[in-house]
């Protein structure tokens, strides 16, 4: 068993998720992979359940009866990983807007240069986002700038999904008060990280938008994630929660 564990979250990633599995495997550090699948009515599941015969022990599913929400995927995944026993634990989305290379990266990160949160930033250099519309660029790097605003986190990139946690963070942070099931629930596993006072780095990314399935952004999602921050920051405040 490797030391690292990949979470990947899908709803119907057919189209990617078999490349990506391998492609994960061909990097030169190992990593093993959990695959968190809502009921994909498109057979994902099924694809990832015939690839574990070629990866005994290292690819492993939950299936869910059905869509629970990004955050819950993760904090399943999160659960999982820390009842194995994995040192670092990463977050990466399924349809290719995070390069597999870059795991070694946020890996490095963690392992070698002390950092307990690494974080595949898009904005820590500028805007480093390929084939989004312009909108949608200045939609994320906006949030992210509110998110700045409100919570005082020193973090460009607020809303990323592509995370090296070290096992402790995972541990001190109560998983099951994590309140958010969408794009917000990356902001508080940042937010809990950064009020605990965790070493939190960002590691510049490309992100590429996906070519292959659909996008899961919705307006509820981004309704969460705008008054959510509010809430996470007056709970800290008011509350001392963390």
């Amino acid at each position: 068993m490797a030391n690292a564990l990949v979470v990947i979250p899908t709803y119907n990633e057919i189209e990617n998720i078999e490349r990506l599995v391998r492609n994960i495997f061909a990097l030169q550090r190992a990593f093993d992979i959990l695959v968190v699948d809502d009921g994909s009515p498109d057979g994902t599941a099924t694809l990832v359940k015939e690839l574990q015969i070629d990866y005994k022990d290292r690819l492993f599913i939950i299936e869910r009866e059905k869509k629970l929400g990004l955050g819950t995927a993760y904090i399943a995944g999160f659960t999982w990983a820390l009842d194995k026993g994995y040192d670092y634990i990463f977050e990466m989305d399924a349809d290719f807007s995070h390069n597999p290379n870059d795991l070694i990266r946020l890996y490095n990160a963690c392992a070698k240069d002390q950092a307990d949160v690494a974080i595949g930033s898009r904005y820590v250099t500028g805007v480093n986002v390929v084939n989004w519309p312009m909108g949608r660029v200045l939609l994320s790097w906006g949030a992210s700038k509110y998110v700045r605003l409100i919570t005082g986190m020193n973090i460009h990139d607020t809303t990323a999904g592509f995370i090296c946690y070290k096992r402790k963070v995972l541990e001190a942070i109560n998983l099951d008060k994590i309140r958010f099931v969408g794009y917000a629930f990356q902001i508080e596993m940042k937010y809990k990280a950064y009020i605990k006072k965790f070493a939190i780095v960002e590691i510049p990314v490309i992100f590429t938008d996906r070519t292959k399935g659909q996008s899961k952004m919705s307006k509820g999602i981004i309704s969460e994630a705008v008054f959510g921050v509010i809430r996470l920051r007056l709970n800290h405040l008011f509350k001392g929660k963390n």
